[in-house]
């Protein structure tokens, strides 16, 4: 590593927390025996703050527990020592952080040393609990041209793996198929092109982290949540639309229904809901935020106390150049 980066991540203040272990973000290791790096044999869960507020963290901690149980990670830890644990890593992290910033949470938890490894190696055997605090800024600040221009959605050939085959409710690092569909996306002409994956049978899924939603005579229609990831921003539109007195239904849906209709829009933790303004290259309805999703996004920010659009768009001129990104990945065809 070079002297310079070593110094910048010894000098940035953050720490993270190791089996309730606060220590130096740069010093937070994992065993190249552990499991999680043998077989992706992890479950994580990331949170966004807002206001330095953190938004539905219990729901959070809920489907990390079930993703647990699901996978047998036999952890000792209780969901309110887990939620504790993040609240003191939070406030061991906060003099590190921005007055503007906002703490974007990753959970990770291991299994830990695959059994032939275990007592050979020097590492302790058991669950691994990870807990990271940084910067939402670094996720979303190249996002906020977004809300103006919209997402280019980019149906890949790569496919989502149903919960025949691997249970995609579980939030699992298990992620290849995702990598995939990006890189493929990436391949795209124009910009602004984010992964859209379809089931086996051929109906619209899920994005790679995220939910997605079209709107149709005023209609929410989202996939069913069964060959999905049930995201917990993607819940969130629900009691949205019962607040709104809106309809959101949860549907099959077509390719086709994407094309006609009105309005579309993705959810996702940390950028919250950006409008999806073509498909495949195609104009969507007017190929602007439509008039439901700029209502769920207003009344969004209202409930949390921060204009999300507002708040994204003003990281972004803040970085300038160097918030060049739109998605977790960037690939360039050669």
């Amino acid at each position: 590593m070079p002297k310079e980066t070593k110094k910048k991540q010894e000098v940035s203040g953050r720490l993270v927390s190791w089996n309730k272990v606060l220590i130096p973000e740069s010093e937070a290791k994992l065993s190249i025996y552990d499991s999680a790096l043998m077989f992706g044999d992890m479950v994580f869960e990331m949170t966004r703050s807002f206001n330095k507020k953190q938004f539905k963290l219990r729901e959070h901690l809920r489907r990390l527990y079930a993703s647990l149980n699901y996978v047998r990670i036999p952890l000792e830890m209780t969901i309110d020592e887990m939620e504790r644990e993040v609240m003191r890593t939070i406030e061991a992290n906060e003099p590190a952080m921005a007055k503007d910033d906002e703490h974007r949470i990753m959970i990770d938890v291991t299994r830990g040393l695959l059994g032939i490894y275990q007592d050979t190696v020097g590492t302790p055997k058991g669950p691994n609990v990870i807990i990271a605090d940084f910067p939402l800024r670094w996720t979303v600040a190249s996002m906020g041209h977004l809300f103006d221009t919209g997402i280019n959605a980019v149906i890949t050939s790569q496919r989502a793996i149903p919960a025949s085959l691997l249970e995609p409710k579980v939030k699992n690092r298990s992620r290849i198929h995702y990598l995939m569909a990006n890189i493929e996306a990436s391949q795209f002409e124009g910009k602004d092109n984010w992964a859209l994956l379809l089931d086996p049978d051929g109906f619209i899924a899920e994005g790679t982290g995220d939910n997605f939603f079209i709107v149709k005579d005023g209609v929410v229609i989202t996939p069913e949540g069964r060959n999905i990831l049930r995201g917990i921003s993607r819940d969130y539109i629900f009691e949205l639309g019962k607040e709104l007195r809106l309809s959101v239904i949860e549907k099959n849906i077509e390719p086709y229904d994407v094309y006609n209709a009105d309005e579309a829009f993705m959810t996702g933790t940390p950028f919250c809901l950006l409008p999806v303004t073509r498909l495949n290259g195609k104009q969507i309805g007017a190929g602007k935020m439509g008039e439901v999703t700029e209502r769920l996004l207003n009344t969004w920010s209202k409930n949390v106390g921060v204009d999300i659009a507002k708040q994204i768009q003003k990281w972004g001129r803040e970085a300038g150049s160097k918030a060049t990104g739109t998605t977790p990945y960037q690939f360039k065809a050669k």
